[in-house]
């Protein structure tokens, strides 16, 4: 609880934590209206999945750029004005007429979405190491925080406000005027220009950090999956008609995995980093059995132990990767965590597909493959005493 009372007492912990809430305000909210612009736009899980991929390609374009962007304009100002645009850009996909303008929509809010995710996570790396704290996994706690505002408050909301663009909305100025408010603690940062003159292979990175690259891909990927089709799921699947109630699957995943988090990092040092991610995957598998059952109460209470059993493994797997011989912790870290987020883009159009093949019952039947195989995997590194 160290990091989170840290976050709490201090704007400067607390302003770049926020951000991390405030992204994930904004997807919740607009997740809650997914089946309303299937309906408008009268297109299939497919298409859908098709329109998603805009917002993970978007992703992919700005990635290569947003570390130029950072060094160029500074990491607390790209911070701010990257979670402003996304904002403002969200509001863009809620409204358009076709479904051409509803791909080109999503790249260009994943291209925010991207920058937002990289500046915030180099913000806090910057502050831990100026003033030797540690916060990040608690400020991912954050994150998933912001899906339980987003999800949870915006499901009670969602029968009072007629239009969803009103809706957005107020989602956004919420999250601009916050930000903009909390933004003084960090706007000035700069962040490390240096370590530029060993450039980093790749190549040589992947080696080491193969089995951490893959376990992120499939947990971060059904995070992204379940964000985007937890409430379709509940909708097609378990056949529930309340728009307040069908948003709660989502609810439940955020909630529980916003507990884990804010707690995992005393559990991670009395039983270690491998055994917390089998642990974390044992419990989520059991959830998505629940899930499957695809009856009301069990499918949300899978949705939670699935989002318990997530919450652990994300932070457990930067702190490994941060200590691999031979990588540096910044190398590790970075490129852990752009194949996990590479996975929570991908997955949600990749589900579509495959809903479109058979339902999203398959699906969600491949996310629980996932997760085995994320288990698997670990038990291989914790065999090799990795």
């Amino acid at each position: 609880m160290n990091s989170l009372q840290l976050i709490l007492t201090r704007l400067r912990y607390f302003g770049p934590a926020w951000v991390f809430a405030s992204l994930n305000i904004m997807t919740g909210t607009w997740v809650l209206y997914i089946p309303k612009i299937r309906e408008r736009l009268s297109i299939d899980d497919a298409q859908l999945g098709v329109a998603l991929f805009c917002f993970a390609l978007g992703t992919l374009v700005m990635i290569p750029l947003s570390s130029l962007l950072i060094k160029k304009i500074g990491v607390g100002k790209v911070t701010l004005l990257s979670i402003v645009a996304f904002s403002i850009l969200f509001l863009v996909p809620i409204v358009v007429p076709s479904y051409v303008l509803l791909c080109i929509a999503l790249f260009v809010v994943g291209l925010a979405a991207c920058l937002t995710d990289v500046s915030m996570n180099a913000l806090v790396s910057d502050i831990e190491q100026e003033d030797d704290v540690h916060f990040m996994s608690a400020s991912h706690g954050f994150f998933s925080l912001g899906g339980v505002i987003g999800a949870g408050i915006g499901s009670l909301l969602i029968v009072h406000i007629e239009l969803p663009f009103i809706h957005m909305t107020y989602a956004a100025i919420f999250v601009i005027i916050t930000n903009l408010f909390l933004a003084k603690a960090y706007f000035d940062i700069k962040g490390k220009i240096e370590d530029s003159e060993r450039k980093s292979n790749p190549l040589k990175l992947m080696k080491p950090l193969f089995g951490l690259t893959v376990i992120a891909f499939l947990i971060m990927g059904s995070e992204g999956a379940i964000e985007h089709w937890s409430k379709l799921y509940l909708q097609d699947i378990v056949l529930i008609t309340s728009e307040k109630i069908s948003g709660f699957g989502f609810v439940a995943f955020s909630a529980m995995m916003t507990l884990g988090r804010f707690f995992g990092d005393a559990v991670s040092k009395r039983f270690g980093s491998l055994s917390i991610i089998i642990g974390g995957c044992v419990i989520s598998i059991l959830g998505f059995f629940a899930v499957l059952g695809a009856q009301l109460v069990i499918t949300i209470l899978g949705f939670g132990l699935v989002g318990l059993g997530f919450s652990v493994i994300i932070p457990e797997l930067f702190r490994l990767a941060g200590k691999t011989k031979g990588v540096s912790a910044a190398e590790g870290i970075s490129f852990v965590a752009g194949f996990g987020y590479l996975g929570f883009l991908l997955s949600p159009p990749i589900l579509g597909f495959l809903s479109k093949i058979e339902s999203l019952k398959l699906s969600f039947m491949a996310l629980l493959i996932a997760a085995v195989t994320a288990m698997v995997i670990t038990f291989f590194l914790n065999r090799r005493g990795e």
